[in-house]
């Protein structure tokens, strides 16, 4: 920290706002829990359509949708499958507005992957999904739906610095968090050019999560690691094209487009990403590629 001498003004360091007390990511969970009940009832697009807000985003073939798009209203398919999933790891801003939940997914009984929805509390209270995506990453080992989910712990409380007891702090910009994200994500993107896996080694939290399908979800350094051996030795990362912010400023989530090499045949997809500001400043605490689908073969 750096030294303050030679201040006329008495300095105080506080909490902006005081939000002392840690919020519960409980109902974030009991609304995952809920939305997932009725899709058997009413059908895939009837679940995500009352789960959401009307502009919520779903990646999926390559296409980042809002929901009325990727799920319309109609008749429920005849054959459609039966999509279950269920949480393994969840939290909540310390503002207690926006969290998340992600976990196994099993279509027809089979688990073939992990699904990953953020929630923002809305005026009336109850939670909507704003965002919802899935990763090929093996859900074999994990968890079922009868477990509770790990918590993520919320991050440091943010201290600002004033010079007057008498005069409030200066407002703070209500996008000042995603502007920082995205300025992280602009170095993360320069440095995965050369190379991809201490360009995300640099930027994981300790306590983050890691989806390179079609292995399990890497928890911890160590595994990070070893998992992103499995990705590509470089990325070519675009802009952030979307995501928000909490309130409080300490969860931001963000997607945008990728693009990749493999085997010789040119890839494209989608990162998607939740930073959280922890001591040091933002972390990603959950990161995954939402590959589109591969080109069709050419004919001989």
């Amino acid at each position: 920290m750096h030294r303050l001498v030679a201040l006329t003004l008495p300095v105080v360091l506080f909490a902006a706002p005081a939000l002392a007390q840690a919020p519960d990511a409980a109902p974030i969970v009991a609304a995952e829990r809920a939305f997932a009940a009725d899709a058997p009832s009413m059908g895939i697009a009837g679940s995500f359509n009352k789960w959401s807000v009307p502009e919520a985003i779903v990646i999926g073939g390559g296409q980042a949708q809002r929901i009325g798009e990727a799920y319309p209203d109609g008749p429920r398919p005849a054959d459609e499958p039966l999509l279950e999933w269920w949480p393994n790891f969840a939290g909540i801003a310390r503002s207690g507005d926006l969290g998340f939940t992600t976990g196994g997914v099993a279509v027809n009984g089979r688990r073939t992957g992990h699904y990953f929805t953020v929630w923002k509390k809305q005026p009336d209270g109850s939670w909507r999904w704003v965002y919802d995506g899935g990763s090929g990453a093996s859900a074999a080992d994990v968890p079922g739906p009868e477990s509770e989910p790990v918590i993520l712990p919320v991050g440091p409380q943010l201290l600002q610095v004033v010079t007057s007891m008498d005069r409030p702090p200066p407002p703070m910009a209500p996008d000042w968090a995603m502007t920082r994200v995205r300025e992280q994500e602009a170095a993360l993107a320069r440095a995965a050019l050369t190379d991809q896996k201490a360009a995300h080694l640099a930027a994981m939290a300790d306590n983050g999560r890691l989806y390179v399908a079609p292995r399990p979800p890497a928890i911890g350094r160590d595994a990070f690691a070893e998992a992103l051996d499995g990705w590509p030795a470089t990325f070519r990362f675009g802009p952030t094209e979307g995501g928000g912010q909490s309130q409080y400023g300490d969860l931001v989530w963000t997607y945008g487009p990728a693009a990749w090499t493999r085997d010789g045949q040119e890839r494209t997809g989608h990162y998607v990403r939740l930073w959280q500001r922890q001591e040091g400043g933002f972390r990603i605490v959950l990161a995954q590629l939402i590959p589109a689908p591969p080109p069709p073969a050419q004919a001989d």
